[in-house]
């Protein structure tokens, strides 16, 4: 059987695109790598691209010069994580609440790693973690 590598792309669906972008960019620093009125995706650490599309925004087949892509959308708050050093995980906590932030959960896991849990505007749950969590990280 051919071997899938990693998870090179994640979606999530937001209701304002623009308001979506500046917590992205401007509260979690992901770089932007390309923006155009249907979408957003970020570089999150040279590992993987973090796609932002408006809900509903992708409901029929999208024509580009090199093919067809197929309709797409979600709704409802979806979950992602976010892998971070351990010892930035504290700079990490401040950094949020500072930037206004609630911090709705905080979990040690047996095997270890420490999960920190948070929400974007659009109610998504988002999660920073450090390594230990899950085994081969």
């Amino acid at each position: 059987m051919p071997k899938l590598t990693r998870v090179l792309e994640t979606a999530l669906y937001v209701a304002d695109l623009d308001r979506a972008a500046t917590f992205y960019g401007d509260v979690l620093g992901l770089p932007c790598i390309h923006e155009d009125h249907r979408m957003r995706a970020y570089d999150v650490g040279g590992n993987g691209v973090l796609l932002l599309f408006p809900q509903g925004g992708s409901l029929r087949p999208i024509e580009t010069p090199g093919g067809s892509i197929p309709p797409h959308d979600g709704h409802g708050p979806m979950h992602l994580a976010f892998s971070i050093p351990q010892d930035e995980l504290e700079e990490w906590q401040r950094h949020l609440t500072d930037a206004g932030v609630a911090l709705e959960g905080r979990t040690e896991w047996p095997r270890g790693g420490v999960s920190v849990y948070f929400r974007d505007p659009d109610d998504h749950l988002l999660e920073i973690a450090t390594p230990g969590l899950w085994k081969g990280y």
